[in-house]
């Protein structure tokens, strides 16, 4: 997140479009070895939210993973839409 904060633009490999999703993207965070995975979408171009993680242990994002991230967005919005 530091890094983030701190560059202007951030490398496509920590922080990436998830690829057939509905506006999804990926935050690649390295602990030591370990590689994790945190899924994030914007609200009014400014805001992150962030939704969920995994560790990273194949080539390829789950798709139970991304299920886990596409829901928390639609309840987000939804409750949006219930505020105006």
């Amino acid at each position: 997140m530091q890094l983030i904060e701190t560059i202007e633009r951030v490398p496509k490999k920590y922080f990436n479009y998830v690829t057939n999703s509905t506006g999804i993207f990926k935050i690649r965070v390295e602990v030591g070895s370990d590689i994790f995975r945190v899924f994030r979408f914007f609200d009014k171009g400014n805001l992150i939210v962030l939704v969920n993680g995994f560790q990273k242990n194949t080539q390829k994002t789950p798709i139970s993973e991304l299920e886990l991230a596409a829901k928390p967005k639609r309840q987000y919005f939804h409750e949006q839409q219930s505020f105006k």
